[in-house]
């Protein structure tokens, strides 16, 4: 399975999102925030659909974990992402020691879970670290959620559609590139820019020197004309 099967992660606290992760491009964030504003209170695990691609939500003890991924992968791999990141979140916030964390001093725990993004440099490398390894091993997540049992209830899972979720009457697309290929894609540019400026200095020099012989055979023409003349005399 590729490794872009997993596209875009974050961790948000009621509609205060505190921390994301993506190597990609594109206005998936947004639209995944306007979902998270309208998903309800209440735990459960939420997935809507936009375009080839699947917005799978987790709440628990309002806390919500989202992963944005291709609609091919399924739903196990998703959720199965889902439930590492919120037990390592768990472990790392909610159960071990606070104090540990390198927060503030005027601000708690609690302070930063208001405040947006406030984990983003703490947590972010974690979900960095779990989306590439469930995108690289899905066979091992596959395994173990069969051990475990934890994903009985992904299959009883509604997909709905965003646009009726957000109650919006327009068409929403979902814009995704890999910064990867946009950085490829204006390396490209650049270096047909230079090509093209090289083709038409190249044309440029061709048509002076076009001109220039032009000019020399008119001249030597009317030269040899006149020293032909001369002789005549």
């Amino acid at each position: 399975m590729g490794t872009n099967s997993l596209i875009y992660s974050f961790v948000a606290k009621g509609s205060v999102v505190l921390a994301e992760q993506t190597a990609y491009s594109g206005n998936f964030s947004t639209i995944a925030v306007q979902c998270l504003e309208k998903l309800p209170s209440y735990n459960s695990r939420q997935t809507y659909a936009c375009d080839g691609h699947s917005f799978n939500y987790l709440v628990e003890d309002g806390f919500v974990f989202l992963v944005v991924a291709n609609d091919s992968v399924g739903r196990e791999l998703p959720f199965a992402f889902l439930e590492r990141i919120k037990e390592d979140f768990k472990r790392q916030y909610l159960e071990g020691d606070q104090t540990s964390h390198d927060f503030d001093t005027e601000f708690g725990l609690e302070d930063k879970f208001d405040i947006a993004y406030s984990l983003d440099k703490e947590f972010g490398p974690k979900l960095k670290e779990h989306m590439q390894y469930c995108s690289e091993h899905p066979e091992d997540l596959s395994r173990i959620a069969r051990v475990k049992s934890t994903l009985s209830d992904v299959r009883g899972i509604v997909i709905e559609n965003i646009e009726k979720l957000l109650d919006r009457g327009e068409k929403i697309e979902l814009l995704v590139d890999k910064t990867e290929n946009l950085r490829f894609q204006a390396d490209s540019f650049q270096r047909q820019g230079r090509q093209l400026r090289r083709k038409m200095w190249l044309q440029s020099v061709k048509i002076k020197l076009a001109m220039f012989g032009i000019t020399f055979i008119f001249i030597l023409i009317i030269w040899l004309s006149v020293c032909h003349g001369l002789k005549c005399k």
